[in-house]
């Protein structure tokens, strides 16, 4: 479990495979300590596991699931990624609850600067946005972000210049690819009230 608060931007040494699946370096410091065989790193908001470390990277499996919806498969050697280790329970949890496991992947529509803030219209599929609402949480490319308004196919974030200047989306712009994950209290409401699109359509328009 994570909380959408980077800890640290790393950077890709060498991403090697094909479809059938990747086995992905990234240059770390801070992430490093006290990472162990096993330990579970967000990588853009994908949980992964670490199979191999050294004084300065690490290296995990990505597996054929996790491309399909993420944009680990897109990355390019030296592109920066965001990292967050494991939340521990004597830790606070200042973002939202992230499981790591992202749904899909949105493209940046627009960027906007607004007074301190920059302003990002992310659009994406509806089997995605059904669970995003104003004022409500979602994570991208692992970033807890307070979601200003939501559309059918498009959803709108606002960053602070601190988060600009220590995540991947001060140097994101109108074009790409992004990883999102919806709060998970949505997915499991509608496991239990079933797909009842008038109920979200109600519930969507009520926020």
């Amino acid at each position: 479990m994570f909380t959408g608060l980077i800890g640290e931007l790393g950077s890709v040494r060498s991403l090697a495979g094909d479809d059938s699946g990747y086995k992905l370096e990234i240059a770390a410091k801070t992430i490093l300590n006290d990472l162990k065989l096993g330990d579970s790193v967000a990588v853009n908001g994908a949980c992964l596991t670490v199979v191999h470390i050294t004084t300065k990277s690490f290296t995990a499996d990505v597996m054929p699931e996790t491309l399909r919806h993420t944009n680990l498969g897109k990355l390019h050697i030296g592109e920066k990624v965001n990292l967050e280790r494991t939340l521990r329970l004597c830790d606070g949890l200042e973002g939202h609850l992230v499981s790591g496991h992202v749904e899909g992947t949105g493209r940046i529509l627009h960027r906007q600067d607004e007074g301190n803030a920059i302003l990002f219209r992310i659009g994406c599929n509806d089997d995605l946005t059904r669970y995003i609402v104003k004022k409500g949480s979602v994570a991208v490319d692992g970033i807890s972000l307070t979601v200003v308004e939501a559309e059918k196919n498009n959803f709108t974030v606002s960053i602070i210049p601190h988060t600009a200047a220590v995540t991947t989306l001060g140097f994101k712009q109108v074009g790409n690819w992004v990883n999102i994950e919806t709060d998970m209290i949505g997915r499991y409401i509608e496991k239990f009230i079933g797909k009842d699109d008038k109920f979200w359509e109600h519930f969507n328009t009520a926020q």
